[in-house]
């Protein structure tokens, strides 16, 4: 089914349970999302592919976080592409969308033609979750480690929670007549139900000794394990961002023998945070000395928003501590 040129599925996330198999899951479709996302922004076509995964990774782990709650995903490298960083925001009311936000750092210069993967060099994956004022945010690290960033969510489900973790996805740029060349996403995040108490293990089989996640399956989950993955190992891409498999659809091809049950469907929107009044405030630490320094040969102070492309442009003699805020 679809509205006009938009799937009535798409920029959602479909929450399920497989109750023969005792795993949880989740189904994403993003369209405009990513549009949303990457027309912000000319990255490079690797570049483009590493920010719509990790959008998608965003959409998949964030579904789960609490009204209000911001995830943030993040990876810092040495390589070609420096920083990817992505926030979901949990929605404000029940029934109202959760939004994403998405943007890259990366050297023009350094990118070459070699897999996205492979352009990101040595450096961490983290997981943050912000609960709001008040509270301690959490945080968790893991080395880049496997073949793509759906390995290092993974990793980091094995080694931060001893969740056994999986996905599939899929993700490029989809033409169709009459619609514009757009980048669409799809995948799969299927994940063990937490056990009473985790289990000690002191080396896994992943890269330099990382845990991955059939090293925290215990005995007694090993044969859902092995057949659930088996199920989803016959996943289609066209079955992951096509227009004719919905995924409540998905599932019932997929896992029909383990007891599907949906959930309510979660949608997303693209959305930024940014305002004048957070630059105002980012900009409140600095003395008037400071803020000459920021200030341009037109007397201005200017702020771009890395996420949106947000342009902002302040009278200095508004912004920092020692600002006349009468000349706003």
């Amino acid at each position: 089914m679809t509205i006009g040129s938009k799937i009535a599925w798409d920029d959602t996330v479909l929450p399920f349970q497989l109750d023969r198999s005792d795993m949880r899951g989740r189904i994403a479709r993003l369209d405009g999302v990513l549009s949303g996302v990457l027309k912000q922004h000319n990255y490079p076509a690797p570049v483009e592919a590493l920010v719509a995964e990790m959008a998608l990774l965003t959409a998949l782990i964030g579904q789960t976080i609490k009204l209000r709650w911001k995830l943030s995903l993040q990876v810092q490298t040495n390589g070609p592409v420096r920083m990817i960083a992505t926030d979901y925001y949990g929605p404000d009311e029940e029934g109202q969308p959760a939004r994403i936000r998405a943007y890259a750092s990366f050297d023009e210069d350094r990118i070459t033609d070699a897999p996205p993967f492979q352009q990101l060099g040595t450096g961490y994956f983290a997981i943050l979750i912000d609960q709001g004022e008040g509270m301690q945010p959490y945080q968790g690290i893991t080395p880049i480690a496997g073949n793509s960033l759906s390995d290092c969510a993974s990793s980091y489900f094995a080694q931060s929670e001893q969740l056994p973790t999986t996905f599939a996805l899929s993700y490029g740029r989809s033409s169709a007549p009459g619609i514009p060349e757009h980048w669409r996403a799809g995948g799969v995040m299927l994940q063990h139900m937490p056990k009473a108490s985790p289990f000690a293990q002191d080396g896994g089989s992943g890269d330099e000794g990382l845990l991955v996640a059939h090293d925290v399956v215990d005995e007694d989950s090993e044969e859902n394990w092995t057949r659930v993955n088996m199920h989803l190992g016959t996943v289609e891409e066209l079955e992951l961002i096509g227009p004719s498999v919905s995924p409540d659809q998905l599932l019932v091809r997929l896992f029909h023998e383990e007891q599907p049950r949906v959930f309510d469907a979660q949608q997303i929107r693209f959305g930024c945070t940014c305002s004048e009044e957070r630059v105002r405030q980012s900009l409140s630490i600095y003395s008037a000395r400071d803020i000459e320094k920021m200030t341009t040969e037109d007397g201005k102070v200017t702020a771009d928003c890395q996420f949106c492309g947000a342009h902002y442009v302040l009278d200095p003699a508004t912004v920092g501590f020692e600002a006349n805020d009468g000349d706003r």
